[in-house]
């Protein structure tokens, strides 16, 4: 990356754009966005550990169209393993139906139905669909009626042995929009939708050496670190995170050092820091990736309250340029708001851009759906510093030692997050982010990211070149 004119201060994605290069790309389908990290993505997606938007239904989802999930450290071990069974389990290509049976009714499937975005429950005797029972089924019934009275009896199932673009065909051309998908006698095997099966043809799911989605897990650096880290791996994490706040201190150092003697096979991120010595440290203590970013996440309250972080694209730049010296990489770790900032951290050298509250807002979340006095749709968002988040963390504690942390909690507890009537799913968000970073690597003229980093152009714009490129309705995700 090149700047066009030099800057004096640190940046943020708002100050900085990216200016058109020649391109010899006939289409931004040519472009490969996989990564080079070894952590096997195939799109440079992260979703951050945060208790409100990491959790399995997001974790399969993601995988399987190429990114990747981070289970937080707060969850005990048994319940990750849990979680990573779960999504090992997953098909890679048909997505995980909402299954009910005829007994059960109204009021069970309305707390369901959102669980996935597909906006369907498959009804089923045993292991056999019999009907299936979509939200407008569930319109203006009484919430205690059984399932058998209002589902479609009509299924029209697809055989599991069709490709996505003979999947997209069978449903065209029974003009549905969504079906169960059965086995040869007839079990149960998954959910497709048309959209679902386009999307099969645009992204490659990430998966591990044994075709299963693949999933990270983090583990914080106090207490037996050795431990924990080896019971992840164990249970079938691809990824290990090493997550502080501040990660350029003596504990992350020391819990890095234990974790690599274990010699584990999996990819080491740590974090978070922002400056060139903290990666050099980190490197040197046994890391893999690096985590970049100190405050510019929706949640945090770090740089208000302590006056300590960074602009996060000057952050990127700096940590990305020491890293590849080293023969590393680095994450960049949230202030995405916008496809335009994704594409931006890559543009710094960044070999995935974590998201964290721009992806709660979605179907795919942990929380429970709920609405406003207006009736829009929301989810609630925490961050990981936050007397929320500390209070789940610190459980096990005794009752002195949490209320002496909590004098010290940081971000906010809850926040409003609310879901896009036009992309209510995370898929639809994931669709918008990689069409915008599939076109901004054709404008630099890169076939993939590592030209994407080495070709873009980019210049340093005032609050008003900014605003001149913000759509009129001012309503964009503000």
């Amino acid at each position: 990356m090149r700047f066009i004119n030099e800057p004096i201060y640190d940046l943020t994605y708002d100050d900085v754009f990216m200016a058109p290069s020649h391109s010899e790309l006939i289409s931004r389908l040519d472009v490969d966005l996989s990564s080079q990290d070894g952590t096997g993505t195939t799109i440079p997606l992260v979703v951050a550990n945060m208790t409100a938007i990491a959790g399995r239904r997001m974790a399969e989802t993601l995988a399987r169209r190429g990114g990747l999930v981070v289970i937080p450290q707060d969850i005990p071990i048994p319940v990750v393993a849990e979680v990573i069974a779960s999504v090992k389990a997953r098909h890679a290509f048909f997505e995980t139906p909402i299954t009910l049976t005829l007994k059960e009714t109204v009021a069970d499937a309305a707390s369901l139905i959102h669980k996935r975005a597909h906006g369907a429950i498959i009804i089923v005797d045993g292991t056999k669909p019999v009907g299936i029972v979509t939200e407008e089924d569930l319109a203006g019934v009484d919430r205690f009626t059984q399932l058998s009275q209002v589902m479609t009896q009509e299924l029209t199932s697809m055989p599991d042995t069709l490709d996505p673009r003979q999947a997209f065909d069978f449903l065209h051309e029974r003009l549905r929009t969504v079906a169960p998908v059965v086995s040869a006698n007839g079990d149960l095997v998954g959910i497709i939708t048309k959209v679902g099966a386009l999307r099969a043809t645009l992204y490659t799911p990430a998966v591990d050496k044994n075709n299963k989605l693949r999933i990270a897990a983090a583990v914080g650096i106090n207490g037996d670190v050795g431990d924990k880290a080896a019971k992840l791996v164990a249970a079938g994490a691809d990824v290990l995170v090493v997550d502080t706040a501040h990660g350029h201190q003596k504990k992350m150092i020391e819990a890095l050092q234990v974790i690599k003697k274990l010699n584990l096979g999996v990819p080491i991120v740590a974090g978070n820091v922002v400056t060139a010595d903290g990666v050099r440290d980190l490197v040197a203590a046994g890391a893999d990736i690096i985590k970049v970013g100190v405050g510019p996440g929706a949640m945090c309250t770090t740089r208000m309250q302590t006056g300590v972080g960074r602009p996060q694209f000057s952050a990127v730049l700096e940590c990305a340029a020491e890293a590849k010296k080293l023969g590393k990489h680095v994450w960049a770790d949230g202030g995405v708001r916008h496809p335009r900032d994704v594409a931006l951290a890559l543009a710094a050298g960044a070999s995935q851009v974590m998201i964290g509250s721009w992806f709660a807002g979605t179907y795919e979340s942990p929380g429970d759906l709920m609405r406003d006095s207006s009736g829009r749709a929301y989810k609630e968002s925490f961050g990981m510093a936050s007397k929320r988040a500390v209070s789940a963390r610190t459980s096990q504690e005794d009752a002195f030692d949490r209320a002496r942390k909590s004098l010290f909690e940081e971000g906010i507890s809850s926040s409003r997050m609310f879901l896009d009537p036009i992309r209510p799913g995370v898929e639809d968000l994931i669709d918008e982010i990689i069409s915008g970073l599939r076109s901004s690597c054709t404008y630099a003229g890169a076939k993939n990211l590592e030209e994407f980093a080495d070709k873009a152009v980019v210049g340093i714009q005032s609050a008003s070149g900014y605003a001149e490129g913000r759509p009129l309705n001012q309503s964009w995700r503000s």
